[in-house]
């Protein structure tokens, strides 16, 4: 019982580490954007007319603190994923610990394949579809603290959600999900995405389209590439206890 013990505390204590450091690299990432905020808000402004309004020194603080964050934690996902990695290394084979490392560098680039899709396709035309509603009928002012809380909202849940599938075939290698749950859940999982699309759009049908689409053709590419890894464990299983 008390190698037990101790055996489940040093866990702990590597859970701990490994959580620190992530929040350490989180904390110097931010530290490094926040160096080249005033560059990446321009960026950001630049195909938008005019200037955007503040309500007082604090609101530019706040604009500047929430675009550091973001750039922080997308850069802070391959470190993060890399501690979890490690953390779950010691229990997998070391054909796993190959297969699953090489993960990393997907989760960073479908991240950043998410928040594109939302900033360069999503957002303009939601945008659009807003500031039309107003036309001839109030006089449009945007303020920075609205308008890049907007932006992030319906930017930054599709830089989590484009993770999906890596996500799956991750768990589907460690033996914790399979295909065939996967689509015995599909109907469930539809429906979450739907009612996730509804909650981070306009209440119009295009924009919902838009969302949805993308979102249910992801999780189909799920479960397809978790058929794939799923084959090729089974097969691996079976060549190293060949039947007699």
């Amino acid at each position: 019982m008390e190698s037990k013990d101790s055996h489940v505390i040093e866990h702990m204590e590597e859970l701990r580490s490994r959580i620190i450091k992530t929040l350490i690299g989180f904390v110097a990432f931010f530290i490094l954007s926040f160096i080249f905020v005033q560059d990446i808000y321009e960026l950001l402004i630049k195909d938008l007319e005019g200037k955007l309004a503040v309500l007082g020194p604090s609101e530019i603080l706040w604009v500047y603190m929430i675009i550091a964050a973001v750039c922080a934690i997308a850069a802070t996902i391959p470190l993060a994923a890399f501690q979890v990695w490690r953390f779950v290394a010691p229990a997998l084979k070391p054909e796993e610990r190959k297969v699953t490392f090489r993960f990393i560098p997907g989760l960073f680039i479908l991240f950043i394949i998410g928040i594109s899709f939302g900033y360069f396709v999503l957002f303009p035309i939601v945008l659009g579809f807003l500031t039309s509603l107003s036309a001839g009928q109030f006089e449009m002012m945007f303020t920075a603290e609205k308008y890049f809380r907007f932006m992030i909202n319906l930017i930054l849940p599709f830089g989590i959600l484009f993770e999906m599938p890596l996500v799956v075939m991750f768990l589907t290698r460690l033996g914790i999900l399979n295909p065939t749950r996967l689509k015995k859940s599909r109907k469930i999982s539809y429906f979450a995405l739907v009612i996730v699309s509804i909650l981070i759009t306009p209440p119009d049908l295009i924009s919902d389209i838009l969302v949805i689409v993308p979102l249910l053709v992801l999780y189909e590419a799920s479960v397809q590439l978790s058929n794939i890894v799923y084959r090729k464990r089974l097969l691996r299983e079976q060549s190293a206890f060949p039947v007699t």
